[in-house]
């Protein structure tokens, strides 16, 4: 049966078998990300230290990103449509967090690591947060620094002709992480200037992809921008480059599991990212000491395979909507949890029982937010979204460099279905196939 014969699936019906364990996937780092900061303000007792709950979850965000993302720009070979698709997707929810935050601070101030200057109007406008060291409004909104470097570093390699070289691309920025490390001590550039040199670049830079002017030339600049950005000017730039490493690692699963390269480098890039802290100048956090590191990677992984182990078999319903709503969880929990505490006053000393049913509270008021942004936000705009994007493939259709020739069109049905519904981030953080996630 053809592509086309299949049925379309909707993002409020349960994805097909192949597809509910990424969506599994997306749920359990959602809800590691959650307890990650939950437990440290309702039952810090129960936080546990052998292994970092919220990198784990991140990492798990961006290993699906990196599984899914290029595959899905390969599917269309129309860059044009792959940005309106993730811009529909990421900004929509993301304004409208970062529009509650402010509103409401009067009331809870704003983060300190957030500049009181226009450079904070700067990386907030790209999502570059992370890599021009600037705090977002929201805690999570970090990780969507390394989705949205992502995003334009792999159109730059599809549009040159690099992106079939993941596994090569995922041991080189691994190598890179243990030599950022071991001679960078944080930032070398510093400012507000990034922020808004980056922010000027990306707007003509995308631009230009988005209306076919130099659209190459545009993408280049702005994947070595991106670059340059992630080893210059990040907040903490091993980091960085290893997370691009895990992402770029993500990608090469998906093409070992077509039979279109090995999984060695895979493992290659996974002993360095291990090793990438253990000397670097710029560590010493608690989640970075060798134990708990490793086995956070090694817990990442284990849950990865053990996802597409079980792909083809039918999930719990609940994990696998939780992966559905994951990009709405990841993003207004945070916020959600500093105003619960807010009105309940602090609980890290209050009995057990006050902390239990503050905490089911807090879940429940967070998921129950959750699924009526995933359904009022998210899913109009995605909707909306490809409607742009069947317009401007109609009105430009024979004309010019708009499309490159599309890839692999026996995946059609999986990432059709991925595209309607979804780091990358942040993400992915993800929220199907996007941030972290």
């Amino acid at each position: 049966m053809s592509a086309a014969a299949l049925p379309a699936v909707t993002p409020s019906a349960p994805p097909p078998a192949r597809l509910a364990w990424l969506d599994a996937l997306r749920g359990v780092g959602a809800l590691a990300v959650v307890a990650e900061h939950l437990l440290p303000w309702f039952m810090p007792a129960l936080r546990p230290y052998w292994f970092s709950l919220g990198v784990y979850g991140i990492l798990v965000f961006f290993l699906v990103s990196g599984y899914i993302i290029p595959t899905s720009l390969e599917r269309h070979g129309d860059v044009r449509a792959f940005w309106i698709s993730r811009f529909f997707r990421l900004y929509p929810l993301y304004l409208g967090v970062i529009a509650l935050v402010l509103a409401l601070a009067w009331w809870v101030p704003v983060r300190g690591e957030v500049p009181r200057d226009g450079s904070a109007v700067a990386a907030h406008a790209t999502m570059l947060l992370d890599v021009v060291s600037v705090g977002g409004v929201a805690d999570t909104m970090w990780t969507l620094s390394y989705e949205m470097v992502f995003y334009l570093l792999v159109t730059a390699l599809f549009l040159t002709g690099g992106h079939g070289r993941s596994g090569l691309l995922s041991m080189a920025f691994a190598a890179g992480a243990v030599v950022v490390g071991l001679v960078a001590s944080g930032a070398v550039v510093k400012g507000g200037w990034p922020a808004y040199v980056s922010c000027a670049v990306f707007v003509v830079g995308l631009a230009g992809v988005l209306l076919g002017r130099l659209r190459t030339v545009a993408a280049c600049v702005l994947g070595l921008m991106a670059v340059t950005l992630l080893v210059l000017s990040s907040r903490v730039p091993w980091l960085g480059v290893a997370v691009l490493a895990v992402m770029f690692a993500g990608t090469a699963i998906h093409r070992w599991e077509r039979g279109t390269g090995g999984l060695w480098p895979v493992a290659v890039t996974a002993a360095l990212v291990a090793i990438a802290p253990l000397w670097a100048i710029e560590s010493g956090w608690w989640w970075v000491e060798a134990d708990v590191w490793i086995t956070t990677i090694a817990l990442a992984a284990a849950t990865f395979a053990g996802g597409m182990a079980l792909r083809g078999r039918r999930l719990p319903r609940a994990l696998v909507w939780f992966g559905l709503i994951s990009y709405s969880l990841y993003l207004v929990h945070h916020p959600l949890l500093k105003y619960f505490v807010q009105l309940s006053g602090d609980l890290r000393r209050a009995d057990l029982p006050v902390q239990l049913g503050m905490s089911a509270l807090a879940v429940a008021a967070v998921v129950g937010v959750s699924a009526l942004t995933y359904r009022y936000v998210e899913r109009p705009m995605q909707a909306l979204g490809r409607r742009v994007s069947r317009r401007c493939r109609r009105g430009l259709q024979g004309g010019g460099d708009q499309r490159v020739a599309a890839q692999h069109p026996r995946h059609d049905r999986v990432l059709g279905h991925q595209e309607r519904q979804v780091p990358d981030r942040v993400r992915d953080h993800v929220g199907q196939g996007d941030p972290l996630g």
